[in-house]
Order: structure tokens, then C-alpha cells, then sequence
């Protein structure tokens, strides 16, 4: 096995596109670029693969469509507004969206791939999937600390101040 260095991007676009916990980055570099599973590429020397070119994450529409379009206002439960945030914000920037793991409370961890991971750092963080994305969050925290958890991610991921208070304020 090879060691390499990859730019921080890199790193979070492979992690990103995890499939499954316990998924190595080597499969996931395969199935990207649509190589062989490991017993069979060694048989035989190929052409060198041509990367995909990169993925350009588009500009974030869909979190404005969800705040023009009152979806949010209508539900009831500040839970559901916040986890149809979570997945909006991961929908819109995949990538940036992994820094979520970097945001973490004096003992607890908000974030994580793993809801273990979630459950070890508290005794009732009630761990939850974020709808359509491989993260997992707690959910045992008020309306405030929600907002602040959101606030935090929206503001690592490059979001202005007026943005991020529309939407705290929506949760």
C-alpha cells in the first residue's frame, strides 16, 4: 500500500462520497473512477484512467428555494426544520458540508458519520440521520442550540451573517 497527499478538498470530495461505514478510500477512488476491484486490476496493465473532470457544486439555490418557499413556516416541529436544513445545506455543498464534524460542544459531538460515535460523547444525544446525506446529528438540544450548530456549519461552509440569520431564524 501507497501513501500519498491530497489537498484538503480532495480529501473531503473523496469522504464525501462514502457509501457505507467502513467503505476504504481506496473503493471508494475505484468506483469513482471505475476501476476494477482490487484482485482483478492487478491481471492485467490497462490504460491509465481518465478522471472524471471535478464536480462543480453548484450555487446554493436550494437552501433560498427553501426559505422562499415557506416549507419551513408551515412545519411545526423545530426538529423537522432543522434536519430539512441539515439536508439542504448537504444537498447544496456536499463537501463543505463535512467540516460539520469539525463542530462540537464542551463534551458532546454534534456531528459524526458514525451515530456511536454520537451516542459516546453524551448519555442522551439522541442520534438521528440527516435526511439524504451519510451524517448523523444529535437531536437531544433546544431550538437554541440548533440554531447555533446551524449557524456554526452555515459559517464554515462560507455563508454570509444575513443568510445564516434568515435561517436560524426559520428553525
Amino acid at each position: 500500500m501507497k501513501t500519498i497527499e491530497l489537498d484538503d478538498d480532495l480529501y473531503f470530495y473523496i469522504a464525501s462520497q462514502t457509501r457505507h461505514i467502513g467503505e476504504s478510500a481506496s473503493d471508494i477512488l475505484r468506483r469513482l473512477l471505475e476501476q476494477p476491484a482490487q484482485g482483478a486490476a492487478s491481471a492485467a496493465v490497462a490504460e491509465p484512467a481518465v478522471a472524471a473532470p471535478p464536480r462543480v457544486v453548484a450555487a446554493p439555490q436550494g437552501l433560498q428555494a427553501l426559505l422562499d418557499s415557506g416549507e419551513l413556516q408551515q412545519e411545526e416541529k423545530s426538529i423537522n426544520r432543522f434536519m430539512q436544513v441539515l439536508s439542504t445545506l448537504y444537498r447544496d455543498d456536499p463537501v463543505g458540508f463535512t467540516q460539520a464534524t469539525e463542530i462540537k460542544g464542551r463534551k458532546r459531538v454534534y456531528f459524526s458519520r458514525d451515530p456511536e460515535a454520537l451516542r459516546a460523547s453524551g448519555s442522551t444525544t439522541k442520534p438521528k440521520p440527516v435526511p439524504e446525506t451519510p451524517f448523523w446529528v444529535i437531536t437531544n438540544t433546544n431550538t437554541s442550540r440548533k440554531q447555533n450548530m446551524v449557524a456554526q456549519l452555515m459559517s464554515s461552509m462560507g455563508y454570509g451573517d444575513e443568510v445564516i440569520a434568515q435561517v436560524c431564524g426559520a428553525i
